[in-house]
């Protein structure tokens, strides 16, 4: 018999982990203030991804182990999970390291949508004009960051901005992904796995950084430590708590959660890095949210059939 769903319990899961991504967030932003960004990131994946294999192999605390993967969810894993991890986590801390944090995170919230469009293709229905009036909506609060960087900003922060965009549609892919795996594994198998094949996927590149790095690489206590809670509370906690609430939830019911990450990543930001508010940031938020809140709600539910010729 089929457990039921605790969505209530789903749902505090996802907020934490938000609130988790925010600290994580403006930990890794202050890391590769001194670390390599790829570096940064294949350390923190392997050690995540060490620590739950080591939960799952030698404690009961994520429940009864599975028999052996087959040699298709094996291929999977790397190709599919651990890959896509990867080019997300190289994209990712670049964009930190070459741009604001919040307009990152605010990039990161339009996820919902284009997991949405991810979902389903157009067609001639009240749900695909709600859809794509929802992606035009939260496109035009991306343009709203963008625009003034374009007319503005310098070329190093442009390519952070372009590196920031692309984050929003990788880590909707990885969901994707994570979802597919979801089939066969429990929540926290996919983030074991995945984690720690991206940090393996990444290892090369992060050996190239290192000997590209011209002076020493400081390794005080307190980058230490931040690269610690990173490794736990965003790793190894919050993923486990987004990977199985993707395979309870449709990726873009998941996602809507993402609208949180802005909030959360600004108001860490600004108290532990100092970074500025913007009105330019309200006003893409302000359009982001909405078109997330357009694609999610059940507007036959709030307006009635009648009003829906589409359908």
């Amino acid at each position: 018999m089929r457990k039921q769903v605790n969505n209530g319990e789903i749902a505090a899961g996802l907020t934490f982990s938000v609130f988790l991504w925010g600290a994580n967030n403006t930990g890794v932003k202050y890391l590769v203030r001194y670390w390599p960004p790829i570096a940064t990131g294949s350390s923190r994946l392997l050690a995540a991804g060490l620590i739950l294999l080591a939960l799952l192999r030698w404690t009961m605390f994520f429940g009864i182990r599975k028999a052996p993967m087959s040699a298709d969810v094996e291929k999977a894993l790397w190709w599919r999970g651990g890959l896509s991890l990867a080019v997300y986590i190289i994209i990712f801390n670049w964009a930190l390291k070459l741009t604001a944090l919040s307009h990152v995170a605010l990039y990161l919230g339009a996820a919902p949508v284009w997991a949405l469009l991810w979902e389903e293709r157009p067609a001639k229905s009240w749900k695909s004009a709600q859809r794509y009036t929802a992606a035009a909506l939260a496109f035009s609060g991306v343009l709203v960051l963008f625009l003034p960087m374009l007319r503005n900003g310098r070329p190093a922060n442009l390519l952070g901005e372009v590196m920031g965009m692309a984050c929003g549609v990788l880590w909707t892919n990885y969901g994707m992904q994570c979802r597919y795996l979801g089939r066969e594994l429990s929540g926290p198998e996919v983030s074991a796995h995945t984690f720690l094949r991206a940090g393996l996927l990444l290892a090369p590149l992060a050996a190239v950084e290192f000997f590209a790095v011209r002076g020493a690489i400081p390794f005080g206590l307190k980058l230490i430590g931040v690269q610690m809670f990173c490794i736990v509370g965003g790793g190894v906690v919050a993923f486990v708590l987004w990977t199985n609430a993707l395979k309870q939830w449709k990726t873009s019911q998941v996602y809507l959660f993402n609208n949180l990450i802005p909030l959360s990543n600004m108001m860490w930001a600004n108290v532990c890095l100092n970074e500025p508010i913007t009105a330019t940031f309200w006003m893409s938020m302000l359009l982001i949210a909405a078109g997330v809140v357009l694609g999610q709600a059940n507007w036959q539910l709030v307006l009635g059939a009648r009003w829906l010729p589409f359908d």
